[in-house]
């Protein structure tokens, strides 16, 4: 049986190291690509481990191109082409007005969220398109369907996640690779303690009184996407909370 190779950024946590233990455990190879190492090795053991499965840790920042590029050039070729890419790095910072918004969070929200994908797309893609396979998966959000209020730079950049998958399936459908992309809405992971910048009373109180989304929830439908026959590529899909209805509106207890 052919061996079969997972590329997943930001997989040190939340649904990227939930999509890690899912595919490993259905037999993929998997690449740690995150900047927390500590947390990226430990998850590698893990994974060997349990699965019997090769992985392969990259201490990468997405933001920095140069480093990006480097990175890529420098692995094994099976490593570089993989079957399946997961764009699902990203983070919101602040909760803010836009007039009292803060160019730092701006900017690192527009720098991991587009460029960081952009730059490991562009890197990848031309090794899939000489293996003539791949299929990349976008981790958007609802953030990127719908706007909500103090969410502006955030959902502009998650709407440019949705803009961009449905352009790179496009541009990529020809080769032939597939673009799939996955809008979550609210998911309890490390999100809401990044936007407050490590302040776990205000992130604590964003899941409270309502049953919301974890991790495998995404990592499962990211699994039926890649899983699907070779004829049949899914879009995209928008998964939310029973009880969020809409990106601004949630339902408490």
């Amino acid at each position: 049986m052919k061996e079969k190779f997972a590329f997943i950024t930001g997989a040190s946590a939340g649904i990227g190291e939930a999509c890690a233990r899912l595919l490993a455990s259905n037999g993929f190879n998997v690449l740690l690509c995150g900047r927390r190492e500590e947390r990226l090795n430990a998850l590698k053991l893990t994974l060997e481990e349990e699965f019997n499965i090769r992985c392969k840790v990259l201490v990468l920042d997405v933001r920095i191109k140069d480093d990006v590029i480097n990175a890529i050039e420098k692995l094994e070729a099976e490593w570089q082409a993989p079957d399946v890419l997961i764009n699902n790095a990203g983070l919101a910072m602040g909760l803010a007005s836009f007039e009292s918004g803060d160019f730092r969070h701006w900017d690192t929200m527009i720098d991991t969220n587009i460029k960081g994908l952009l730059y490991v797309s562009r890197s990848i893609v031309p090794y899939m398109i000489a293996a003539k396979k791949g299929h990349i998966v976008n981790v958007g959000s609802i953030a990127g369907k719908e706007v909500y209020a103090n969410g502006n730079v955030y959902c502009a950049t998650k709407h440019a996640v949705d803009a961009l998958s449905r352009s790179m399936r496009l541009d990529l459908s020809k080769y032939p690779i597939k673009v799939s992309a996955v809008h979550p809405g609210a998911v309890e992971t490390e999100f809401s303690l990044v936007r407050f910048e490590g302040d776990m009373e205000k992130a604590s109180k964003v899941y409270q009184g309502f049953e919301n989304l974890v991790a495998m929830d995404i990592a499962e439908a990211v699994w039926f996407m890649v899983n699907r026959p070779e004829h049949v590529n899914i879009n995209e899909l928008t998964i939310m909370p029973t009880a969020q209805p809409m990106a601004g509106v949630i339902h408490r207890n």
